[in-house]
């Protein structure tokens, strides 16, 4: 629904360089480049992936197709062990290898397909049997780099090497598998090349040295998975076992609900995996995150990349004063396992939280950065300059509306909901992507307007709800100017090309 004519209605993209996937420079169509345009110079050195890597890969269809087959046997046990009686195994077992000699074969010959290449601009992929594709990444719009080494390539000392860069749906580049420390050095080039160093021919790019802020302890983990709510729907589900079992006096019946607690324990399973070894350090390069139980997760966020921080609490987590941090980063959020890849802090106190967002955003704009943090986390009504909506938007938000609201310093715009669920959402001025004024019918009705600060895909999703009008209307017209000031004032996308030396890490102090 559009807002009446005499106030601003639609998206209102905010000036400056980005586009709409969320980077600086992202709408510029050759960030991710395919086809013939991604046509290598002539004069690149070409390297392949590990030998390997047809191994690693190949097994995984062999394990699909041996978990189908277990499935749909188990369901008529009697015509299993029919199927397999006399010589049937053999057949099984034939048609078992031959899938395998045909993934394992497939997967060499993409193996043998498969290529890239650097220079001090771009990384280029040329992949593909049945169909040939040329792709080329640019490092001046590159978004992050990961390191991924599943159970079975960490064996065998592989990884893998994810390069996020801006560019929509699609744009990440995978170089799958090196050797682990190859993949370790050529994250440490490709970041370096990135960022603007330039180095003499044949010098080796050195990892950028690196200081831990933030760890969390499995005990800690294991204490967050209790207090969430797959906890409630697994206790209230054994509590309607019991009920069914003294009502019907019926044992069996418990069955029914044997799928609900697999589905539980596999929700427990993937947070404390994703979770588990979680931790955070700060570098030239950016900000580093290693966590993960059977898949190990190796992050770099380079400076300036995070789109928009969120940070919420549960009402179960309220009386130890956990916290989780989550963050938006172009490239990330539309594929793969985003709860792991845009997670900053999976669970921590507030100091914890407060450190997570110094990482993010190392000044504030504020005069006492932890008192408006703190307001911002904890507070109501105006506690901490915040600007709260009116009393009459009670009636669409009748638990948090003294406490649903915005405050604005010199570098973002701070946004505080819920009461049950607290939530704080943080966008640096030069970030804002586009400002749009919504309103609902019920909203019209009682005179105010939502404000959509649009971000990049992710778990984190900006809006200042229920704003009286001319608010609204006050507040999309000074973020409009504030982010265009802020993208002139950026620092270069190549964050290091002025320094002869990498930039040493700030020391300024998270809690100040």
């Amino acid at each position: 629904m559009t807002t009446p004519p005499d106030e601003p209605t639609g998206a209102v993209a905010a000036p400056g360089r980005a586009g709409a996937d969320g980077a600086p420079g992202a709408d510029r169509p050759d960030a991710i480049v395919t086809g013939e345009a991604a046509a290598a110079p002539a004069d690149l050195v070409w390297n392949r992936m590990h030998p390997v890597t047809p191994a690693v890969k190949g097994w995984k269809v062999v394990v699909v197709l041996v978990f189908i087959a277990a499935q749909q046997l188990s369901d008529d046990l009697a015509d299993a062990r029919d199927l397999l009686a006399g010589r049937g195994w053999l057949i099984a077992l034939g048609v078992l290898v031959g899938v395998a000699l045909i993934a394992f074969g497939y997967a060499a010959l993409a193996w043998r397909m498969t290529r890239y290449a650097l220079d001090d601009d771009a990384v280029y992929l040329h992949s593909g049997v049945l169909f040939r594709q040329q792709r080329k990444a640019r490092l001046d719009r590159l978004q992050a780099v990961d390191v991924v080494q599943p159970i079975l390539a960490r064996l065998m000392g592989l990884a893998e090497l994810k390069l996020e860069v801006a560019g929509g749906p699609g744009s990440a580049v995978s170089l799958a598998f090196l050797k682990e420390d190859q993949a370790d050095a050529l994250r440490a080039e490709l970041l370096a090349r990135a960022a603007g160093l330039r180095r003499a021919e044949g010098e080796p790019a050195e990892s950028a040295p690196e200081r831990p802020v933030l760890e969390v302890p499995a005990s800690r983990v294991i204490g967050a998975m209790i207090r969430s709510g797959a906890t409630v729907t697994l206790v209230g589900g054994v509590i309607a076992v019991v009920v069914i079992i003294a009502v019907t006096g019926e044992p069996g019946a418990a069955l029914a609900l044997l799928p609900g607690f697999l589905g539980v324990a596999g929700v427990y399973w993937s947070q404390f995996s994703r979770d588990f070894n979680f931790h955070a350090a700060i570098s030239p390069d950016g900000i580093r995150l290693r966590h993960g139980l059977l898949e190990s997760r190796s992050q770099t966020l380079p400076p300036g990349r995070v789109q928009a921080i969120g940070i919420k609490q549960g009402l179960l987590w309220r009386r130890s004063g956990w916290w989780r941090v989550e963050v938006n980063v172009a490239g990330y959020g539309g594929e793969g396992d985003a709860g792991a890849e845009n997670v900053l802090l999976p669970v921590g106190d507030r100091d914890e939280a407060l450190t997570a967002v110094w990482l993010v955003l190392p000044d504030l704009g504020a005069e006492d950065p932890r008192a408006v943090l703190t307001a911002a986390l904890e507070g109501t009504c105006d506690d901490g300059g915040f600007v709260t909506i009116p009393r009459r938007a009670r009636w669409l938000d009748p638990w948090a509306w003294r406490r649903t609201g915005y405050r604005v310093t010199d570098r973002a715009l701070l946004i505080r909901s819920g009461r049950l669920v607290r939530r704080l959402v943080v966008v640096p001025h030069e970030r804002t992507q586009s400002l749009g004024v919504e309103q609902g019918p019920l909203q019209r009705r009682l005179g105010v307007a939502s404000l959509a600060v649009h971000s990049t895909p992710g778990p984190v999703s900006p809006r200042v709800p229920h704003l009286a009008l001319d608010v609204a209307a006050r507040l999309l017209d000074e973020q409009t100017a504030r982010a265009r000031t802020a993208r002139a004032s950026a620092g270069p996308e190549q964050w290091m090309r002025a320094a002869a030396e990498p930039r040493a890490v700030t020391q300024s102090d998270p809690a100040s």
